[in-house]
């Protein structure tokens, strides 16, 4: 007999549901478990992966339940080791949960990264799960004047710890290719986005919210895009172990500065290399940025990358470069940044007000006001 109570009710519809669809699911397809389930891309996976008739069961892990009825959650940090236990019976898992925020302090970001990523390698081979997908970005592949157009994802991973996150990175990077040799049977692929696009904030994004767009001189900028929904897609094409390896995902192409320029309607500011760095890595030094001078590299030489091993497997992405930076132009419309650093509107007035050349780098009002502040505490 049904409850009378509306709530109870729904509740007991949708307990039979789930109850219909692991049914109907059971003996197809593999259980994958995705970390960072609840928000961000490990959200957007988790709701494919939960509606395709391909996966047998979703396995969502995080420190707080998402909105994804159809998942079977564990609430808990990913740095547990009890993550072990509710690994148990998963053929599969998506490692998404990553701290990338601009805005948190380097050291405990950095402790977050490389220990989960730790304790889900190690919790995943202890569990008998026989794949990990890990995703990082095409910039572990460094930004630097000869690289190739585009490079092989087979290319030697050349950047530094110089630019905003890169560092933890490589050394989830480190950590998967070190995964295999130390647990026999357990196969890691990596997934390496482009400039990421749709509901991100990362330095590359935040370029894009500046007054100006700054070039520095003799540099050859190119931009390769990756909408998060392609992203998703190649992530369930990693889950189903349709393609493995290391994988560079992607536009096809690429566009040049001038290209960018034209379509975004944003005037560029060319500086010579000198002050462009010595300027970003003395705001960065003062606290003003979150980004460091390294992250400049990555808007002066190119890091287009080849996405022919996802290719081969038959997907496709389903965005070009030039939809990306459309939508990417529109979700930041009415946005200041200077430098990196996100400014509210008297920031951003100020800034303007004092020309050009400050309102990109911020080396005048911006310094003024920080000064006055400390010099009142």
């Amino acid at each position: 007999m049904s409850s009378p109570d509306p709530q109870v009710r729904a509740s007991q519809n949708a307990e039979v549901r789930q109850r219909r669809n692991d049914s109907a699911r059971a003996g197809r397809g593999p259980v994958v478990a995705v970390t960072g389930a609840a928000s961000g891309i490990g959200a957007l996976l988790t709701r494919r992966l939960a509606a395709s008739d391909e996966i047998k069961k979703v396995v969502a892990i995080d420190e707080r339940r998402g909105d994804v009825a159809e998942a079977h959650w564990h609430i808990l940090d990913v740095r547990d080791p009890a993550i072990a236990e509710k690994l148990r019976g998963a053929d599969v898992v998506v490692h998404l949960a990553l701290d990338l925020d601009l805005e948190s302090d380097p050291a405990a970001r950095t402790a977050y990264n490389v220990r989960g990523t730790q304790t889900v390698l190690t919790a995943a081979a202890a569990a008998g799960v026989h794949r990990v997908v890990l995703c990082t970005s095409a910039m572990v592949y460094g930004a630097l004047p000869d690289n190739d157009i585009p490079l092989s994802e087979d290319a030697e991973l050349r950047a530094t710890a110089e630019a905003a996150g890169v560092g933890d990175l490589l050394e989830i990077e480190r950590l998967g290719r070190r995964a295999p040799r130390a647990h026999p049977g357990l196969n890691v692929t990596v997934v390496r986005p482009a400039v990421l696009v749709g509901g991100t904030d990362t330095a590359l994004t935040r370029y894009f919210e500046s007054p100006r767009l700054l070039v520095v001189a003799g540099s050859r900028p190119t931009w390769q895009f990756c909408h998060v929904e392609d992203l998703v897609a190649a992530l369930e094409y990693a889950a189903l172990e349709k393609v493995d390896g290391e994988l560079a995902v992607g536009c096809d192409g690429w566009l040049e500065q001038e290209e960018v320029e034209e379509l975004s309607g944003i005037r560029r500011m060319e500086l010579p290399s000198a002050v462009a760095l010595g300027a970003a890595a003395r705001l960065h030094r003062i606290g003003l940025t979150p980004s460091p001078a390294g992250d400049l590299a990555y808007t002066m030489h190119p890091w287009v990358v080849s996405v022919s091993r996802l290719h081969a497997a038959g997907w496709r992405p389903r965005w070009t470069n030039e939809e990306v930076l459309t939508e990417l132009l529109e979700e930041v419309a009415g946005r200041h940044t200077v430098a990196g650093r996100r400014l509210g509107r008297k920031d951003a007035t100020a800034a303007g007000a004092a020309g050009a050349t400050v309102a990109l780098l911020g080396t005048a009002a911006l310094v003024r006001r920080v000064r006055k502040a400390r010099g009142r505490m």
